[in-house]
Parts: structure tokens; sequence; C-alpha cells
């Protein structure tokens, strides 16, 4: 795909050091070496930033990303991925083969349907005072079905052994199961394995939450 050259300013992603989604999209622009610039949009200043009618045009849904990028605003991070993987080079996000790229959307989908929403702040604070108990049980019931498919599917990473969107979606997933939700990741030991190797990797180091401009 050619940009014609009014697409060419750099990315701007409005989003919070410690949303999950936000934290995907940072490390597809670490992986691609593409420069953004960060808004942060804070989710639990004054009731949420996020809830204002300013940030309600750029993410109807009123969720971190919003990401503009190339005269569009796009949202939901896994179609951001995916848009910067079909315009950008560098390496791919998702594999060439058509069952490794299945695969790699099989295992992205489901954390980003299964596991994720179910322990995000919106869910979480409905919930009320059940909310670490509630987070553990979703985390481990997606965890209990995600380990054995990894085994099945993963090399060095979680598709074989080239870095994917599967993975840009692991590492803030287990980042969440072990620092936020107290679970025991060592009952996953494929998961565990994926997930310390993929953080010695550049491009997440410098994506994690505490690099980030908007950490306390």
């Amino acid at each position: 795909m050619h940009l014609s050259l009014r697409y060419l300013a750099k990315p701007v992603l409005h989003g919070y050091f410690r949303s999950s989604c936000s934290w995907r999209v940072r490390i597809a622009f670490a992986l691609k070496g593409i420069e953004f610039d960060q808004v942060s949009v804070n989710l639990i200043k004054d009731g949420g930033e996020q809830l204002t009618e300013q940030y309600k045009t750029l993410n109807p849904m009123q969720q971190v990303p919003a990401v503009e990028i190339d005269g569009v605003t796009l949202s939901q991070s896994l179609a951001v991925i995916q848009y910067i993987d079909e315009t950008r080079p560098g390496p791919r996000l998702l594999p060439a083969d058509p069952k490794k790229r299945a695969q790699v959307r099989m295992i992205s989908d489901l954390i980003a349907s299964g596991i994720q929403p179910l322990q995000n702040l919106y869910v979480i604070q409905k919930i009320g005072s059940d909310k670490l108990q509630w987070a553990q049980h979703f985390i481990d019931r997606g965890f209990q079905a995600l380990e054995p498919i990894l085994k099945q599917t993963a090399g060095k990473y979680c598709v074989g052994d080239e870095i994917s969107m599967a993975d840009i979606c692991l590492v803030p997933q287990v980042y969440n199961a072990a620092e936020r939700f107290d679970v025991d990741v060592d009952q996953y030991p494929t998961i565990k394995r994926i997930n310390q190797t993929l953080n010695e990797v550049e491009a997440f180091k410098v994506s994690h939450p505490s690099s980030q401009p908007d950490a306390p």
C-alpha cells in the first residue's frame, strides 16, 4: 500500500500506561520501528478521562486506545495492529502462511475477546468486592484453554519462531494475571516460558507500562 505524503505524519496514540490494549499497540509500533506521539487518557482520574465528550469523539466506546494514523482514527487494538502490519514495512506481525496466520488470530482473539474484557477496569468496577476472585476465575479459565493450544503451536514464541500479534496480546495479559490479580502463572509452563522470552526483547521492554510517560 502506497501512502500519500499527507499520511506520513507521526501517529498519535491516545492511551493509558497500564491498559492492556494500549500496551499492545505500543509493542506493535516498537516492533515495526514506528515513532509515535502519546496522549495520556487517565482511566481513573476524576471518574475517567475516557468518559469525556471530547474523548468520545475519538472512540465512541469510551475506551483506550484511539489511534490517529494516516488521516483516520482507529480503535480496537487488533484492528490497529493489523492496519500497521498491512501498511508499514518491518517484521510481519501476522505470518504469511495461512494456517499460522489463522493460529495467530485464534490466540489473539482468545485473549482479546475471551480473557481481557472480563477483567478490564470497566467490568471490574461493576463487580464490587468480589473483583479479585472474578478476575482470577476468568483468567484461569482462559489460560487453561490457552496452555494446550500453545503447546501445539509454539516454537520460541506463540506460533513458531517469529514474534506475532499473538505474542503482542500475550505479554500484557500475563502481566495482568501475575502483577494485578495474583494468578499463579507457574501452573501454565508454556505461557510462562514464552512470556519470559518475550520480556527480554527490546520492543517489549520499551513498551512496558513502567517505561511510559504517564506512569506514576
